[in-house]
């Protein structure tokens, strides 16, 4: 073999590298959730987003919640029998509101027992999801985050105040407009907070953490929530968060390529199936 044939032998190991190392993550995950599922009776579902490089360029992208991962939950809960249990582990800035609310109206309306699990951060729309949850579990330093609406760059809670503070003569057409759309938003999003609270608290207790969390008046959108604090709230957060879960998330490094960022076992998942592992 010549010089130019180590040459080109060279570059083509280094191109499939990555897709090999890619390929061997997968196949890791997947035999992880195979086995979480079969010791939980559970359907598994992650939604990880990891800030990723560009290959060739090197700037960041940063992942959020979108219409695509909104899509993939949905035809996962779909899959799953209503009586099996949903395990939803979350790891993810948040993202926008549309999906967001998709992904926790879906977990809500399910029937079986579902756990959100919160390795170590899931905010603003990640948190939304977890809200639906009948038990969100939270590694000890973990973190969830306020879900007050956001009007472009400015957190609508902030523009009311803009307009609550000066005389209407003084504050100009572009603001009283945002101003306008941030009440509908905080309001909307208020009574959409509380409905999903009620699946496991009262109408009561829904409703004042959902002042709590969707007004903005309180903490800034990015401050930390931890479980102390969110069980001081009056959530249903517990601490005991299983290895596996923990095993799973080191199977997520951050990646050099776009991959995606809901993974579950492409299948139909029923209580036939529990109760074929039990036999």
């Amino acid at each position: 073999m010549d010089l130019t044939q180590l040459v080109w032998l060279f570059f083509m190991v280094s191109a499939l590298q990555p897709v090999l190392k890619q390929r061997v993550l997968e196949s890791a995950r997947q035999r992880l959730i195979a086995r979480i599922e079969e010791k939980r009776r559970s359907r598994v579902i992650l939604l990880v987003h990891r800030q990723e490089t560009m290959s060739l360029l090197g700037f960041p992208i940063m992942r959020y919640i979108d219409i695509q991962d909104a899509e993939a939950i949905m035809r996962a809960c779909e899959l799953t029998d209503p009586d099996v249990p949903l395990d939803i582990v979350l790891h993810t800035p948040g993202g926008l509101v549309l999906p967001s609310l998709q992904i926790a109206r879906a977990v809500r309306a399910h029937r079986g027992r579902v756990t959100v699990f919160v390795p170590h951060y899931a905010m603003s729309g990640g948190t939304l999801i977890a809200l639906a949850a009948d038990e969100i579990v939270m590694s000890p330093h973990a973190a969830l985050g306020p879900v007050d609406p956001q009007i472009g760059q400015f957190p609508a809670h902030g523009i009311l105040r803009v307009v609550e503070r000066k005389p209407v003569a003084e504050v100009d057409d572009q603001t009283l407009i945002l101003a306008d759309i941030a009440e509908k938003a905080i309001a909307q999003l208020k009574e959409n907070v509380a409905a999903l609270l009620t699946r496991g608290l009262s109408q009561t207790d829904a409703e004042r953490i959902a002042d709590l969390l969707a007004t903005g008046g309180r903490w800034t959108h990015d401050y930390p929530i931890t479980a102390d604090t969110a069980r001081s709230l009056g959530l249903r957060v517990s601490a005991d968060m299983p290895p596996e879960i923990l095993q799973l998330m080191a199977l997520y490094p951050q990646p050099a390529r776009r991959q995606s960022a809901v993974e579950y076992l492409p299948a139909p998942r029923s209580r036939r199936d529990t109760s074929a592992n039990r036999s």
